[in-house]
């Protein structure tokens, strides 16, 4: 005899609410008061991870309309640092950490090469860091709308 859910079966009609299968496992399932085999479980009631495509069964993440296990919610760029619980930027249907986001995708200064991750100077049709918008002889910084460009520096 099996004892679950408050009654006594016997094993044979101990079934899956769903499938009608006997339920032969000790773990096993509940919904609305009804057994339900495992199988039945993982395919009616829970999520697939967007990262890997398997089951949740445990904790899970829910970002950029998706639902993930908590250890395929990573970075999409070089580091694949998790990111549950994390700030992160979207790009193509891929979480970015901040650091990873800027390198790959935040515009690059004309001098330095470096992202642009605040206000920018835009002049001769690119961008440039504040600091680094200086003039090419002096190297003071260029401050006044108006300057000369000198072969193709300002």
């Amino acid at each position: 005899m099996i004892t679950a859910l408050g009654k006594t079966w016997h094993p044979e009609h101990f079934l899956c609410h769903h499938c009608d299968e006997q339920i032969l496992d000790a773990t096993f399932n509940v919904q609305s008061g009804e057994p339900v085999c495992n199988k039945c479980f993982v395919e009616r009631y829970t999520y697939t991870c967007a990262g890997c495509k398997k089951p949740i069964l445990e904790k899970t993440i829910c970002a950029m309309g998706e639902s993930w296990h908590e250890d395929c919610f990573c970075c999409g760029g070089a580091c694949k640092k998790p990111l549950a619980n994390q700030t992160f930027y979207e790009r193509d249907g891929k979480p970015y950490c901040k650091k990873d986001y800027e390198d790959l995708f935040a515009a690059r200064c004309a001098k330095c090469e470096k992202p642009i991750t605040d206000s920018a100077v835009l002049a001769m049709n690119v961008k440039w860091h504040r600091d680094c918008f200086r003039c090419n002889k002096c190297e003071n910084p260029i401050t006044s709308q108006t300057f000369t460009i000198d072969g193709d520096k300002p």
